[in-house]
């Protein structure tokens, strides 16, 4: 589009944050993967429920499965680092859903003690390693 005295005002690209790598992406999905079997590992620790890999899987596996498809339904791999609404939501299913499984597959219970630490505890890792990400990874920085 042009103005009477010939200059070109034509809107520009519009500026968006840069999407992480898939690499990147997946990195940091993996991170999550990771916090969450430690949480099964310190709860395993706490609770003398055995320190074995398949002791710590067995807890874990659960709340995984709910990460995994919580993930999916939100797409975290195209914001990683979102802590709003992606971080969060992914965070209540992760919780809700996992705390379900455990119970239907016979692996534990769901008092509301184990759910209120439960919740802290993927809050501060789930959400925690997003703020971190997205403090480090900035807009325009590689």
């Amino acid at each position: 589009m042009k103005t009477a005295d010939d200059s070109d005002i034509t809107p520009g690209p519009v500026r968006t944050a840069p999407a992480p790598a898939p690499r990147h992406a997946a990195w940091l999905l993996a991170a999550d993967a990771l916090l969450i079997t430690l949480f099964a590992a310190l709860g395993n620790r706490t609770h003398v429920s055995g320190l074995g890999l398949l002791d710590i899987l067995s807890t874990a596996f659960p709340f995984l499965l709910a990460w995994a498809l919580a993930s999916t339904l939100v797409r975290t791999w195209r914001r990683p680092s979102r802590i709003w609404p992606d971080g969060v939501v992914v965070l209540g299913v992760t919780v809700a859903l996992g705390m379900l499984l455990r119970v239907l597959l016979g692996l534990g219970g769901a008092p509301v003690s184990f759910v209120l630490v439960t919740t802290v505890t993927l809050a501060v890792f789930l959400l925690g390693r997003r703020a971190l990400t997205s403090l480090i990874r900035r807009p325009g920085r590689a």
